[in-house]
């Protein structure tokens, strides 16, 4: 199978690195994350029962989770660097 190099930026890396799962390539991950999985028109409506309480406690479950996980956590968590990367 033929390769290709591409030039990415290094925040770009950064946050490839911190998605990468530990028994897959660049490629391997770059197909996973770029894989359609269908209209997002299917889900219109699916929470129009929702109250404004569950509305705010899934809003702060998704803030905590982003407070966990943001980029410069992770660097500074895993000691990552921001040195221009090719990714093959």
């Amino acid at each position: 199978m033929a390769t290709k190099t591409i030039s990415i930026m290094d925040d770009v890396y950064d946050r490839l690195i911190a998605l990468k799962r530990a028994d897959e390539s660049f490629s391997d991950e770059l197909r996973r994350l770029t894989e359609t999985k269908g209209s997002i028109l299917e889900f219109a409506g699916i929470w129009k029962d929702m109250t404004d309480k569950d509305a705010e406690d899934m809003n702060k479950a998704i803030r905590s989770i982003k407070r966990k996980t943001d980029l410069k956590t992770l660097k500074q968590r895993y000691g990552l660097s921001c040195s221009q990367k090719q990714v093959s």
